[in-house]
Formats: structure tokens, C-alpha cells, sequence
């Protein structure tokens, strides 16, 4: 008999390989509110026993999402209409066949480490890894600072491997809210537009993520009927996805996404992560390299469904945006108002929805997000979470409104007063010095702040009172007094600056309190300060 035919050698085995799809990689809060880390499979076969995804930075969370959104759509697991949408959210459809999907996956889609098709990122960026790699702060948005490489940058060296996991949510978060600059790379192989960093999709903008109950819940809120294919997955930048990637040596440009699932998981970012052992045993990374990524045109009706238009000073209409002078709850109305008014999109769907007779309080919230910047500086996250409940977007519309109003009036008050009191207790100051003088007496620094959780507890009120006539005045009328004691006593406590007994502090202290109580009380002042109702 003919000998058995030796066996095939087994591939070899890469030293390092690491799956999402197996691997605790998402933070998350039960519905018992203990924290607890899935798998991207676990997570979406048990996304109604979790609460929601815990993160370290609010653009973490949103990127997450965004992700889970992308996998969902690539495996199919969407409503074909809004009629549909709706009965997926009464109905609490179960979303475990997009862990089905994962598991049918190829393995070599899903390895981070993988050496030709990484997860997420560019293998095209090895030949300049040696070179250009850097340590992991310049993964992460918070850590990176800015981009320029001409700049003093030595924490980008400084050895400080991270987990897989959380490398592996920091490239997430790189390629949906990378801020523009320069790479700190040579563009001599690949070209020089590799060196050119463009903002990524939703910075510059406030990304509003409607969240339920549940995780499931708050996934089923965000998926939406496609208007054509889904697209697949953006697993690599080298993998095959039936189009043609940038190249870097001359202009390239924008592409549109070839459905949800591309643009959800678009890669804004090439990136390269070289993994290693950490000091149990753990892979971790400890260098990465940045590069440009592609770069969208976006329909803002077709793929910014979520966006809340304002117009600008100069009249330009666009998505909201994150603001350094003004907070972002001060255009919580502006989110109300879209569930409102909106024809179509996440807004209209919202507006769709039944109130349950189970429902206490707020079943939804409006999380809206932005990465504020100075140029390609990324400076703060902001963010605020908004109760919305069923057939109440125009009580809560009214009662945002209405807050946002009486807010800034009183600051507006406090600053003349402060104006007032500078210029009468030092009436020969020069003008550079007014400046500094005001802010010595501006109580505005104390009053936004402290207005910010009334404000909320205001909407929480609006919604414990349920459709009724109007159950918006009354809480109106009692936030507006809790709001002019605050801001009178911070007058008074910033008017404490003009310690020292003269005439002139006196007299500053004085004008600058009758001031504030005129402004307050004068007919053109909202009508909640003078315990009324407003008519709009």
C-alpha cells in the first residue's frame, strides 16, 4: 500500500493577533449599573441586558457607536423603512444576527495586527514606520496635542504602551474625529498629500446620537432605512471593497460612501499600530504612525441625518457646531426644535415614536457631542445629554427656549452691571486696563455654570408634568427665580472685590446693583423674571 500522504505544515503562527469580535474590547454599564468589557459578538447578543457603552472621552463613545451602526448595516441588520424603523423600536428587535455576521466574518478581516490587512488601518504605512512611529500619545485625541511637527512634541516619545482594546477604540475615535494638520511623517514614498491631515467627518460639527433604555435600544434609534445598498465594511485600507483608494501623490478628490456601512466606518486616518508584550503577557502597542486618510463629500440630507441646521452670522447655513463662547445646552432648543419641524430623518422618525403607558419620565435622550478646537488644536469635549419623551417636542422646544432666554438676559444684565461698577470705582482707568477691570466685576464666569442643572431639572420638570395644556409656564416662572437669586447673589459676591472703603466703591457697588435690579424688572425683560407667563 502506498504511504499516507504527509500532512500540510501549519501555517505559522503570527506572534501577535488580536479580534474584537473575541476579545473584550467595549466598556460597557449593565442595566444593574456594574461595568462590565464584551466582544463586539457578546456585545450585540446581549445589547438589552446592557445599558450603554461606557467611554473615555465622549468622542470614544460616539465613535463606538458609529462602529457598532457600520456592522450593523454591513451585516444587513436594518429596517427597510421608517414604518419599519418604528415597529423595530416597539417591538425591541433583537439584533444578534450582526454577531451572526461577525462570526462568518473572514478571520484575516478582523485582526489588528494582522501583517497585510490590519484592522482599521494601513499596512502601506510600514516602510515608514521605523522612521516616522512615535509613541501612543499621538493615537489618542486628548494626549496628541497638536499635530505640527515643527513644535516641541517630546511626549510623543515617551514609552506609554496601550491595552489592544483601547488602542483599538482610539483608532476608531482618530478616524471619525481626527483634526486637520500635518502629519508628522515624510511624504517621500507614498506622496506628499500623506502628510496632509484633513478634519475628520464629525469634527467641526455636533454629532447628536439618540439613546434609549438599552444599548439595543439606543442602536435600533440610530439605524435607519438605507437608501440604496448598505456598502460594506471598511475593514482595512488594502482590503478589497469594490473601489479604488486614494492614492497620495497628487490631488485626490472626495469620494462619495458607498452606503451606510462605508461611511460609518470610514477610515479618516491611515494609521499603523506596531503591537508588543506587555509585562503580563498582554498585547499591547507601543508605537503608532499617522497618516491622511480618505476624505468623504458628504449629502448633508443623505449622510448627516442627525445634523441640526443653524445659520451663521454670515448666513451660511450649516450642521451645528461646537462653540468656545457659548455652551452647548444654550441650544438644546435647536435639537427640540428639529424633532418638531423636520420632515424627514432621525428627527421626523423620533417625532413618529408612541409614548408607552410603561414610560416614567424620559425614555430617549438626545446626546449631542463635539470636539471644540483651536485650529489644529484640540482643546475640549463638548456634550449634553437632553430627555426627549414622545409628543412633547413642542413643550420642550418652548420650555428650552424659554430657559436658554432668560439665561443669557441675566448674563447680559450682570455684565452692564459690571461695566457700570467698573467705570464708577475707576473712573481714570486706561483702556487697556478696562478689560481687566470688567472681569474683576463680571459675575458671568460664576452664573453659566451654576445655570447649566437648573436648566436640565427644568426639561426633567417639563416632562414629569406630561402633554398636558401647559406644562411649561409654571416651571418657567420658578427656574427664572431660582436663576435672578443666583445671579444676585453672584453680583454681589464679585462686587465684594471693591473691598476697600471709598467713595467711589461705594458709590460703583451701588449704581451697579440698581442697575441689575432695573434691568431686571424693566418691561422689555423676559416675562418669568416678573413672575409671568411669556407669550410667544
Amino acid at each position: 500500500m502506498p504511504d499516507d500522504p504527509l500532512p500540510l505544515p501549519a501555517p505559522p503562527l503570527r506572534p501577535f493577533s488580536w479580534d474584537p469580535r473575541y476579545s473584550p474590547c467595549i466598556p460597557t454599564v449593565t442595566l444593574d449599573g456594574y461595568s462590565a468589557h464584551h466582544s463586539l459578538c457578546a456585545l450585540f447578543r446581549h445589547a438589552d441586558e446592557l445599558f450603554t457603552v461606557e467611554w473615555s472621552s465622549p468622542g470614544e463613545g460616539v465613535a463606538v457607536i458609529e462602529y457598532l451602526l457600520a456592522i450593523c448595516f454591513a451585516a444587513g441588520v436594518c429596517p427597510d423603512s421608517d414604518e419599519e424603523w418604528r415597529d423595530w423600536i416597539e417591538a425591541g428587535r433583537d439584533l444578534s444576527p450582526a454577531a451572526d455576521w461577525l462570526d462568518g466574518s473572514p478571520d484575516d478581516s478582523w485582526d489588528l495586527f494582522h501583517p497585510s490587512s490590519p484592522l482599521a488601518q494601513s499596512s502601506k504605512l510600514a516602510d515608514d514606520f521605523d522612521e516616522s512611529g512615535t509613541g501612543t500619545a499621538q493615537l489618542v485625541i486628548e494626549h496628541a496635542g497638536d499635530y505640527n511637527q515643527h513644535f516641541d512634541h517630546h511626549h510623543l516619545e515617551r514609552p506609554h504602551p496601550l491595552p489592544a482594546a483601547e488602542a483599538f477604540r482610539a483608532v476608531l475615535t482618530q478616524h471619525a474625529y481626527g483634526p486637520y494638520g500635518r502629519a508628522r511623517m515624510s511624504g517621500k514614498r507614498l506622496g506628499a498629500k500623506v502628510t496632509n491631515l484633513a478634519a475628520g467627518r464629525l469634527t467641526g460639527r455636533i454629532r447628536v446620537v439618540a439613546l434609549g433604555r438599552t444599548l439595543g435600544e439606543t442602536l435600533r434609534l440610530n439605524l435607519y432605512p438605507p437608501d440604496g445598498p448598505t456598502g460594506s465594511l471598511n475593514t482595512s485600507w488594502t482590503t478589497p471593497d469594490g473601489f479604488q483608494r486614494r492614492c497620495f501623490k497628487g490631488a485626490s478628490d472626495p469620494r462619495a460612501p458607498h452606503g451606510p456601512a462605508d461611511l460609518h466606518s470610514a477610515l479618516g486616518r491611515s494609521v499603523l499600530l506596531r503591537p508588543a508584550a506587555g509585562p503580563n503577557g498582554q498585547t499591547v502597542v507601543d508605537r503608532v504612525l499617522i497618516g491622511a486618510g480618505e476624505v468623504l463629500a458628504l449629502d448633508p440630507d443623505r449622510h448627516c441625518q442627525d445634523a441640526v441646521f443653524s445659520t451663521t452670522a454670515g448666513g451660511v447655513r450649516k450642521p451645528l457646531w461646537p462653540s468656545p463662547t457659548r455652551a452647548l445646552w444654550q441650544d438644546a432648543h435647536a435639537l427640540y426644535g428639529a424633532v418638531r419641524d423636520d420632515r424627514t430623518g432621525l428627527y421626523a422618525r423620533l417625532r413618529s415614536l408612541r409614548l408607552r403607558s410603561s414610560d416614567v419620565g424620559a425614555p430617549y435622550q438626545l446626546w449631542a457631542v463635539g470636539l471644540l478646537a483651536n485650529k489644529t488644536l484640540p482643546v475640549i469635549w463638548t456634550y449634553g445629554s437632553y430627555p426627549y419623551a414622545p409628543h412633547m417636542e413642542r413643550h420642550l422646544h418652548q420650555a428650552s427656549y424659554r430657559g436658554s432666554v432668560l439665561a443669557e438676559y441675566l448674563a447680559w444684565s450682570l455684565k452692564k452691571a459690571a461695566v457700570l461698577a467698573a467705570e464708577t470705582a475707576f473712573p481714570a482707568m486706561r483702556t487697556a486696563d478696562e478689560a481687566g477691570q470688567v472681569a474683576r466685576l463680571d459675575a458671568r464666569y460664576m452664573f453659566w455654570p451654576a445655570a447649566e442643572e437648573p436648566f436640565y431639572e427644568l426639561l426633567d420638570e417639563v416632562i414629569d408634568r406630561g402633554p398636558e395644556d401647559d406644562p411649561v409656564s409654571e416651571p418657567c416662572i420658578a427656574y427664572a427665580a431660582l436663576l435672578l437669586a443666583t445671579a444676585r447673589t453672584q453680583l454681589l459676591q464679585r462686587l465684594d472685590g471693591l473691598h476697600l472703603l471709598s467713595a467711589n466703591n461705594n458709590l460703583a457697588r451701588a449704581r451697579a446693583v440698581q442697575l441689575f435690579e432695573n434691568l431686571v424688572t424693566a418691561r422689555n425683560a423676559p416675562a418669568e423674571l416678573r413672575g409671568e407667563t411669556a407669550h410667544e
